[in-house]
Formats: C-alpha cells, sequence, structure tokens
C-alpha cells in the first residue's frame, strides 16, 4: 500500500528518511548499514515519484542509539521538523528502526497524526490512517519490543551463567591483574600483585583507611593504570578512601567471582591469602560498626554538620579516639579523611575547644550591645537579600503562568503545570509575607541571651544541639591560622525574639 490517499495533481509530497543502527561497529565504513537503508528508501521514494514524493535534502540518522527510548538526536530533529510541518511523510526501511518501543511509537505516531504526516516502512507496507495499518503497526512492533526483551534477557542469563563458572566477563581492569588478550581471563600482573599485598598489609597495621592512605601514598602507591579501546589513559591516580575500600573488599584477589553476593572459585590465581582476607574483612566490619555508633550522634557533637574547614571548603565530620579508656573527640576536615592528611592545612580540631568557642561567642551578644546590635543588623540584611529574591522569583512564576494559561489547549495535560506553578506562587507569597512581619530587635536578642547559661544547662544533648542550629547557620576553622569564624542564623535569631514576645 502507499502511504495514504494519491496526492492532488502538481502536489509535492516531501519525504524525510530516517535511518538508525543500535551500534557503532561498522559505520566507519564507506558504505554502511545507515547508507544501505537510506539506498532502499531512496529508491521506493523514487516508485512514488508521479505521486509527488521528493526526499528533503536534510537527513536524519542515528548510528549506535538504541532502539529502545527516544533519546537520539536525529529521532528529535525529525519530530521538530514533524513540529514545524517541513515534511509530509517518513520513510524507514523497518519499522523497528524508529522504535522498539511500544509506547514510544505510539508517542510518535500521534506526533505524526497532529501534524497530518504518514509513515512509510519500505520492507513492511502499510498505510498509518487506516485502523488495518494501526493494528498491522502494533503487532509488528509487539514482536519487536520481544525480540528486544528475549535479547536482553538470554544476555544477561549468558553472563550469569559464565560468573558461576568463575569467568571473567569484562569490565574495568583490577589492580594486580590484566586481561588475557587471547581469551576473556585475568592474569596475575606481578609488579602490581605486590602492590595489593603492600595494601592489605597497610590496612592490618594502621587499623583504619586513612593511616593506611597515608602510608599507600608516601610509598607512591597508585590505582590500575588501563587504556580504553579508544585510546584514553584511566586510572594511576593516588588511593583515597573509595578507591582503596574498593580494593580491599574485592573477592576476585581470593581466586573467586563474586556473582550476586555468591562466590563461586574463577579461573585466575588468587593474590591475597585467606588469612589476610580474613582480618582485613573482620577489620572492616568493626570500624563500620563503630562509624554507625557515631552517626547517631551519641557524644553531643553540637557542631554537626555545621563546620567547615576554610582552606578547602569541605565539611568537617565529628570523631573521636580512645587512649587508656579515655574518649577524645575530635572534628575532621572530610577532604584530608578522604584523600589524605597531606590535602589540607586545617585536618583536625579538638572538639571541645571550638565547640567552647562557639558557645563563648553566643554569650558574648548577650553582654555586649555592640555586638548584638551587628548580629540583629546582619540578620536583616539577609532578611533583605531574601525578600528580593523572593520577589524576583515571584515575577518569574508570574510570567511563567501568563504564558502557560495563553498557550494551553483543552486536553493537552497543561492543567496540570498550571496548578502547579499557582501552588508554588502561593508558597512563595505566604513566605515573603511572613518575611516581611518578622524582625529581629537587637536589644530583645542581647537579653535572651544574657540568660544563655542558666537555660544551657538544662537542656539535654538533643535540645543543646537544637539550640545551637537554631542561632548558628555556619562554622569555619581555619587551621593555619587557629582563626573561628562563625555566621549566625537570621532564622533562628527572629524565631527567639519571637518567643520571647
Amino acid at each position: 500500500m502507499g502511504a495514504g490517499a494519491a496526492p492532488a495533481a502538481n502536489r509535492v509530497v516531501r519525504c524525510a528518511i530516517y535511518t538508525r543502527k543500535s551500534t557503532e561497529e561498522g559505520l566507519q565504513q564507506e558504505f554502511n548499514s545507515l547508507d544501505a537503508q537510506r539506498e532502499a528508501a531512496e529508491a521506493y521514494v523514487s516508485s512514488q515519484k508521479g505521486e509527488g514524493w521528493q526526499v528533503v535534502a536534510q537527513t536524519f540518522d542515528d548510528g549506535g542509539f538504541s532502539g529502545g527510548n527516544m533519546e537520539r538526536p536525529a529521532l528529535k530533529r525529525l519530530l521538530a521538523a514533524v513540529e514545524s510541518r517541513a515534511i509530509d511523510c517518513v520513510v524507514v526501511y523497518k519499522v523497528d528502526r524508529l522504535s522498539r518501543s511500544l509506547m514510544d511509537f505510539a508517542r510518535i505516531v500521534e506526533v505524526f497524526d497532529r501534524n497530518l504526516v504518514s509513515f512509510v516502512s519500505v520492507t513492511q507496507q502499510f498505510n498509518t490512517t487506516s485502523s488495518l495499518g494501526r493494528l498491522t503497526l502494533n503487532i509488528l512492533l509487539s514482536f519487536a519490543q520481544f525480540e528486544r526483551e528475549i535479547i536482553s534477557e538470554r544476555t544477561r542469563d549468558k553472563m550469569s551463567a559464565a560468573r558461576r563458572k568463575g569467568k571473567w566477563i569484562g569490565g574495568h581492569p583490577v589492580l594486580g591483574y590484566d586481561i588475557d588478550p587471547k581469551g576473556g581471563r585475568l592474569i596475575v600482573n606481578p609488579e602490581e600483585a605486590e602492590q595489593v599485598r603492600t595494601l592489605f598489609r597497610l590496612y592490618v597495621d594502621a587499623g583504619s583507611l586513612m593511616p593506611a592512605i597515608d602510608a599507600a601514598r608516601q610509598q607512591g602507591l597508585l590505582t590500575k593504570r588501563w587504556t580504553t579501546a579508544e585510546g584514553i589513559t584511566r586510572g594511576g591516580t593516588p588511593m583515597n578512601k573509595n578507591t582503596l575500600h574498593g580494593i580491599l573488599t574485592c573477592a576476585v584477589y581470593t581466586g573467586q567471582v563474586d556473582h550476586k553476593g555468591v562466590l563461586y572459585p574463577g579461573e585466575h590465581d588468587r593474590i591475597i591469602e585467606q588469612n589476610l582476607w580474613e582480618r582485613v574483612q573482620d577489620q572492616l566490619k568493626r570500624n563500620k560498626a563503630d562509624t554507625g555508633s557515631r552517626q547517631q550522634n551519641k557524644y553531643g557533637a553540637l557542631l554537626r554538620g555545621l563546620l567547615f574547614c576554610v582552606p578547602c571548603q569541605s565539611p568537617m565530620i565529628h570523631t573521636y579516639t580512645i587512649n587508656k579508656a579515655k574518649r577524645y573527640r575530635y572534628y575532621v576536615c572530610y577532604q584530608a579523611q578522604r584523600e589524605g592528611w597531606r590535602t589540607c592545612q586545617s585536618k583536625s580540631v579538638p572538639a571541645e575547644a571550638i565547640e567552647s568557642a562557639v558557645l563563648s561567642s553566643i554569650r558574648r551578644i548577650g553582654t555586649d550591645p555592640s555586638l548584638a546590635e551587628a548580629v540583629a543588623l546582619k540578620a536583616l540584611e539577609q532578611a533583605a537579600d531574601r525578600r528580593r529574591a523572593l520577589d524576583q522569583d515571584l515575577d518569574a512564576q508570574r510570567r511563567h503562568l501568563r504564558q502557560l494559561i495563553k498557550n494551553s489547549a483543552p486536553g493537552d495535560g497543561g492543567h496540570q503545570e498550571i496548578s502547579a506553578t499557582e501552588e508554588h506562587i502561593a508558597t512563595l507569597t505566604a513566605e515573603r509575607s511572613s518575611g516581611s512581619s518578622n524582625h529581629v530587635n537587637a536589644e530583645d536578642l542581647r537579653q535572651i541571651l544574657l540568660e544563655f547559661d542558666a537555660l544551657w544547662g538544662t537542656l539535654t544533648t538533643t535540645e543543646q544541639e537544637h539550640m545551637i542550629r537554631l542561632l548558628i547557620a555556619k562554622v569555619g576553622y581555619d587551621g593555619r591560622s587557629g582563626k573561628v569564624t562563625i555566621n549566625f542564623s537570621s532564622e533562628g535569631a527572629k524565631e527567639l525574639c519571637q518567643g520571647k514576645q
């Protein structure tokens, strides 16, 4: 069948040819799959020359893109051309070149229908304007999607079977091994294997990741260096927390293959002896359990989430060490903990010292009228900045709403976006009104903080942390000078003053 009713005399039917290939393999050849598809489509259009069919100059070729989704540059250009009414007919070699997904294909055909564009498959001729043609199309797409899903399932099953047999099925090369060029198996790289053993021993000696990372960097130990098929060099970088942890937990080093949490004997030789492997895994589990208890703020980290390292702008994390049954708390720079102590000039600071400095600053507000005035003024400036930002956002949202209402059409689903925009405007308006009525009075703030010491002693650890978060927006620590900078929270100051009233 043709692509629709015969055109009127002298009418030109502008035909766009769309081609697609799932992989990039063979695209560099002088005559590839895309060329073959285009040649067949051009021949078909030529056969309809008497009906006024002509191929448009613009090409729509997707090489190396899956038909399982619509994230394809040429397809997007094709749909844009359809929406702009620049073409009258879309020609493909086979239906599944346009899409292998029934749902995606239905959306594409809907765009075609809305813009009066017909659709032709050279090897599966049908008329998309008839009910029989649509039924044929849906059946073909169903089989195309079924075929794609079957291929995916077979691939997964084949990979699982290979894993269970201990085979290497690909992925990034692992430090300590090279990939045998004769086949997909791992062979030991003696020099790198010794580096892996050294990393395991360093961790056992150090007892935790960061000291082991420092020792590894001092010895110049690097991650696996390898080259991609495109000739790009990867790896060869200093160890950090993630890369070292990945090496210490990689079951490949025991001569096994991990598949869905189950270990199978591998075809490759082991690098790490079982005794050393078990010691490292036990230590990792103990450290993980210890970290979990710390994250619950069990030891009253008042500045948790508020303290930042000034030199590298990283958060500082609460931790502790135990010496002779006594616990010493610290805040540690996250970058230093992850990348090594040499990467940061702040490193760590005793928790009690910096918490005391912050509490002293809060007390000073209560005893120093000029400082209370400065904090109140800063709060007012922050509130004014927020109001200006809200005004700009409100103006933009209102313009967006007017545009949505202007462009909306019955049944196009635009009412949902209109409702969401209206709700957003209402939320911003409420915040704007609230911000206009709340002010910070310096004397009120000072009077409240005069009673800080008496109140502080009656609070639980959780309540103390809440009060600190109410007053403080951010604390900066500069390990180079030992200087502590505090940004007070305008919202918290307002809440305290409103509570007094």
